[in-house]
């Protein structure tokens, strides 16, 4: 029999399903999926440009906190004849009837609470990675998309990718030998400094308060908004957490591992030590498994990356290793231990059929189907994010996945992203 609290954790599950699928109902009752964008300047509109390709979506409307933003991409769209409703606050477009799933395009420190409100409000997410911006928001997030039984992409399209799987089943096969060691990496040649400068006006058309959401509170600065907001603490994780979730992520799936037994980090400030930048430009982080190690190592203003490649994955075996990125794969063999495998070149567009896989998802009612689920997200993210911890802390840390925490209390004090301004966690 089933025992009462069962009965009632079951009973609240079903209902919450039930109010999600109602509240989605007209999407069964229209012939498009309608998108709307939270956050157009960057990923946001690469995005929904990706998305508006697949023939079963139209965009109905858009969100920025950057008025000057929000009306260049209405002028944008315009011009293919699509017309879409606008908005400044993010609820008012979860509010909108005439909007069946989101695109969450936003700064790192936004995606908790955006996708957590979204899902509530019977909307499906495609959210931008990393996840969340804390070990805990990452949590929180996989809670609410499980209580509501939304659909919920995270923005990894490597995972899309056919080359990044015909690269694992070769791995998985098992001709490399025993693999003891797996590097990963992204260096950024491109990448400069960032100057310091006062603070500001805070732009006309911007609403500042809004961008700032549950950070903390600073007068405006030039330097940490739109793209340079990933490089300071409040916001985003840096490097770690920008490029470590697309390349750590398929360390874990060539792998088959889930959580690390230990962390260690170091690095710094090389690069541009004077700068206003507040996370690491040089990086090495090392994540300690049974059997074998995974080396994460970033780079600012290099290109130089390991195998002569900006970003990568290496797996590297007894009989030889695989090298895998954006543009295809290889493997180099140790000696005469195995065949070397020419570089296989990606042949296809990762984002593109990523948003496909995302709109089959929500037309087929078919959240097992995803590429890039909620939880997966979530679990890299948190992988990254303890790179951070360990690096910020300057000491080894063990990670225990039952307790959800570290054995060090200074570390845990990470785990969470402090709220400002009114701000609280979303209650799942």
């Amino acid at each position: 029999m089933m025992n009462r609290q069962k009965f009632i954790k079951t009973s609240t599950l079903l209902a919450a399903s039930a109010l999600f699928f109602k509240r989605t109902k007209v999407l069964a009752d229209s012939k498009k999926i309608r998108i709307g964008v939270i956050g157009v300047n960057g990923m946001g509109w690469s995005n929904l440009t990706a998305i508006l390709k697949n023939t079963n979506v139209v965009c109905t409307a858009l969100c920025d906190v950057d008025e000057n933003v929000l009306n260049s991409r209405v002028s944008e769209l315009e011009k293919r004849d699509i017309n879409v409703k606008t908005y400044i606050d993010y609820k008012q477009l979860l509010a909108d009837n005439n909007v069946d799933a989101v695109i969450i395009g936003t700064p790192d420190h936004w995606h908790c609470l955006m996708m957590v409100d979204a899902v509530t409000a019977g909307k499906h997410v495609y959210v931008e990675k990393p996840i969340g911006n804390s070990i805990k928001e990452c949590e929180l997030m996989v809670a609410a998309a499980q209580k509501y039984n939304a659909i919920v992409q995270v923005g990894q399209w490597q995972r899309s990718q056919q080359h990044f799987e015909d690269a694992m089943k070769f791995l998985h096969a098992g001709s490399l030998g025993k693999v003891r060691m797996v590097k990963v990496w992204a260096y950024l040649g491109w990448k400069k400094d960032v100057p310091i400068v006062p603070d500001s006006a805070i732009p006309a058309g911007v609403h500042y308060d809004r961008w700032l959401g549950p950070a903390t509170k600073r007068p405006f600065n030039a330097n940490r908004f739109h793209f340079n907001f990933r490089w300071f603490w409040d916001y985003a994780g840096g490097l770690m957490t920008d490029w470590g979730v697309h390349m750590l992520d398929f360390a874990l799936i060539g792998m088959k591992v889930s959580d690390p037994r230990s962390i260690m980090a170091a690095g710094g400030k090389f690069a541009y030590p004077d700068d206003v930048e507040e996370t690491p430009d040089t990086l090495t982080t090392l994540y300690e498994f049974d059997g074998f190690n995974v080396q994460w190592e970033h780079a600012i203003g290099i290109d130089g990356g390991p195998y002569n490649k900006g970003h990568g994955v290496a797996f590297i075996g007894n009989n030889g290793t695989l090298v895998l990125n954006r543009q295809g794969w290889e493997v180099l063999p140790e000696g005469d231990r195995m065949a070397a495998v020419p570089f296989q070149k990606s042949k296809d567009n990762g984002l593109e059929r990523h948003m496909d896989n995302f709109v089959e998802a929500i037309l087929t009612r078919n959240k097992s189907i995803l590429k890039a689920p909620v939880e997966a997200g979530a679990h890299i993210a948190i992988l990254s994010q303890m790179g951070n911890i360990a690096y910020r802390t300057g000491k080894k840390l063990y990670w225990d996945k039952d307790k959800r925490q570290f054995s060090d209390k200074e570390a845990n004090k990470y785990l969470a992203a402090n709220y400002h301004n009114g701000y609280s966690y979303p209650k799942v």
